[in-house]
């Protein structure tokens, strides 16, 4: 009878046996079966988990969802808004969200999708007002208060529409304040830490709660070494576990108050015995600072501009740092014509002995935040003097000896010329161009006078946002402008400047240059695909300030910084520096090429009437200049005198078109088989 059935067709039209049918299904289900199988097995694989068989009772495996549903209860998801970070996405129900605001009032490049989809969202009638009820949430905005209709608005947008869709507020929007004379705690950095601070606090407190709410209910009715029953502290059998710690590596446990933090490393989550002296006695320490800080607030003082933070981060970087607000450092070209390996730029182009500079300045705030800055912008930032102020004498001399102190390290190191060691004990020249805008100081008409009757020239720069500070500045023995850009937008772009008229202050700075008698410079600093193709706009900008000579340098890269977006790729060769030079000499009327410095990717252009009788006098007579100032200062302004009073001739070497390309040849060139060295001026 079954072979009878099996043998059978399927149907007069499908000329199938019935067993060929029934064996076809059987293996399609057999296929389908081992497929599944196999599926799961790589999805655990990848997930580094093995399929295991659970042998645990019922009741344990419904404790185990639990804490496991505990645990994804307590990850956070951070949403990252900004121009040079990488999204990261973790699973979890707690969202933080940092995020910047531009000066016009919108997010940062890439965030536009989300910034708008929750926007709409927030606002859409079909969408359900508890979209987000079990989501949990805090947002942390980063702004500049100059612009005050559009400060850290997108931060307090999202924040608001977060809350339109039930989300749970665990802390109010924390702004972080780009400006730092208006910044509550000191700066954008400052704002964040006391903003974390308050943030982890509230998630700690709501950790310990869950903790000892678990500890209470395990607790056993035997248990006679805790008294959690009635108190409601961890039992003893947790004593060990004080700190909830998110991996099995070591974490940071933050100990203090709402102002006064202190970093422990450990790796169970407690604090050693041997870590207690340390921690009182920078307790100790964080409350002189606070009693200090509120008592200046109560008598209503400035605050001090360098903060324990930057401090810190200043010195790391060999500053040293003097008062509240100025700092001297050793610049490379110092070490390197110690070692008569050569000077830098201005020591071809004008004569300096590198070896004799000092470099500093009286003011670490600067109302830019240039994109090439190689400090990484660890200064703060403000767009007027809100400090306290030291006088110019304490600045003058604190620069003084610690740079001198900074060159008797030097004594005995192999490679230094004994002569130019003792030759650097009397410095002959300062370079106002350390960090920040020294001509934000108040008394900088006080320090240049303190520099000149030491004998000591001086070479300011500024990034031309203080023309009335220019034009009230007196005379010094070279004055530079920054002209990174040539048009509004690409130094908005460049510059990233604070003031809001940036464009106005930078055009009016050019205009008091040309009312300066003494010698003047425009330093440019091309920056490959952003500002090398604005030729006729140079020019222009040229006619405003008349300058007596153009310092084109092609940009440094000093490595990645989330400050910046430069890369190498931005950094010129020196033939493009060369060819945008000549390019830009071919738009000017009396300017020429005069010198060059291809160690530092530098040429110089100079105003004709530096050019006598055929050669080149862009080399300063120093000590005439001395005494030209001398009588300045003695007649109280009355005796006058120009940049061609000082003027000295240009060596051969020093010459565009020279052999040596601008390296003195009394130096023995050195080349470097590893990174070069880029800091210095």
């Amino acid at each position: 009878m079954l072979e009878k059935i099996l043998s059978q067709n399927v149907s007069e039209f499908l000329q199938i046996p019935v067993w060929t049918v029934l064996l076809a299904t059987v293996g399609l289900m057999w296929l389908l079966y081992e497929g599944k199988n196999r599926l799961h097995f790589k999805k655990a694989y990848r997930e580094n988990q093995a399929p295991k068989i659970s042998t645990k009772p019922e009741a344990e495996k419904i404790e185990d969802n639990k804490q496991n549903k505990q645990r994804s209860e307590n990850k956070l998801k951070i949403l990252y808004g900004t121009q040079t970070g990488k999204a990261k996405a973790e699973n979890g129900y707690t969202v933080v969200v940092i995020i910047s605001t531009y000066t016009d009032g919108q997010p940062p490049e890439g965030c536009e999708w989300f910034y708008k989809w929750l926007q709409e969202t927030s606002s859409d009638f079909r969408v359900q007002k508890s979209l987000l009820k079990n989501l949990k949430y805090t947002v942390f905005g980063l702004g500049n208060s100059l612009y005050k209709e559009n400060y850290n608005s997108v931060s307090k947008h999202i924040d608001s529409w977060l809350h339109n869709l039930s989300a749970i507020r665990i802390l109010p929007v924390g702004l972080g304040d780009e400006n730092v004379s208006q910044s509550k705690y000191g700066g954008i950095e400052q704002d964040f830490e006391n903003w974390k601070k308050m943030f982890w606090k509230k998630v700690f407190k709501k950790v310990m709660e869950k903790k000892n709410k678990k500890s209470k209910d395990n607790c056993k009715d035997d248990c006679k070494k805790c008294k959690c029953k009635e108190s409601g502290e961890p039992c003893s059998s947790e004593e060990e576990e004080l700190y909830e710690t998110t991996s099995e590596e070591e974490d940071d446990i933050i100990v203090g108050d709402d102002d006064t933090d202190i970093k422990l490393q450990t790796s169970s989550g407690v604090v050693d015995l041997e870590d207690l002296g340390k921690v009182m006695k920078t307790m100790k320490k964080a409350k002189v600072s606070r009693k200090s800080e509120e008592l200046s607030k109560a008598n209503g003082e400035p605050r001090e501009m360098i903060t324990p933070l930057l401090r810190k981060s200043l010195e790391k970087q060999g500053y040293k740092l003097i008062g509240t607000h100025s700092g001297v450092k050793l610049c490379r070209w110092t070490k390197s014509m110690l070692r008569g390996r050569g000077g830098c730029y201005k020591h071809t182009f004008y004569g300096i002995e590198s070896h004799r500079c000092m470099e500093t300045t009286p003011s670490l705030a600067c109302a830019n935040k240039c994109v090439f800055c190689w400090r990484h912008h660890t200064n703060p930032v403000g767009t007027e003097w809100r400090w306290k102020m030291d006088d110019a004498e304490m600045i003058f001399q604190g620069a003084l000896n610690n740079h001198l102190n900074m060159i008797k390290q030097f004594r005995g190191v192999p490679g230094i010329q004994l002569e130019k060691y003792a030759e650097a004990q009397q410095p002959q020249h300062c370079a106002l161009s350390l960090v920040g805008e020294p001509i934000m100081y108040p008394e900088i008409n006080r320090f240049i006078e303190l520099l000149h009757d030491k004998g000591i020239s001086s070479f300011m720069v500024t990034n031309a946002q203080f023309p009335d500070a220019i034009k009230n500045l007196s005379p010094v023995t070279q004055l530079y402008v920054s002209v990174d850009a040539s048009t509004k937008d690409s130094l908005k772009k460049i510059d990233r400047p604070l003031f809001r008229d940036f464009w106005d202050r930078f055009i009016e700075s050019l205009k008091e240059l040309a009312n300066k008698q003494q010698r003047t410079v425009y330093r440019l600093t091309l920056v490959k695909s952003w500002n090398t193709e604005e030729l006729e706009n140079y020019a222009k900008l040229v006619s405003f300030g008349k300058p007596d000579f153009i310092e084109i340098k092609g940009v440094t890269y000093c490595g990645e910084s989330k400050a910046s977006s430069l890369t190498m790729e931005n950094v010129p060769w020196h033939h493009e520096v060369i060819k945008f030079v000549q390019q830009l000499a071919d738009q000017l009327e009396n300017y020429e090429i005069a010198s060059e410095h291809e160690h530092s990717n530098c040429l110089l252009l100079a105003n004709t009437k530096f050019k006598v009788n055929g050669e080149w006098h862009t080399w300063i007579d120093y000590p005439k200049f001395h005494q030209l100032v001398k009588k300045y200062k003695e007649s109280n302004g009355n005796m006058t005198f120009s940049a061609v009073d000082y003027m000295s001739k240009t060596p051969n070497w020093a010459v565009f078109g020279a052999d040596e390309r601008g390296f003195d040849p009394k130096e023995t060139r050195f080349f470097r088989k590893k990174q070069k060295d880029i800091s210095g001026c």
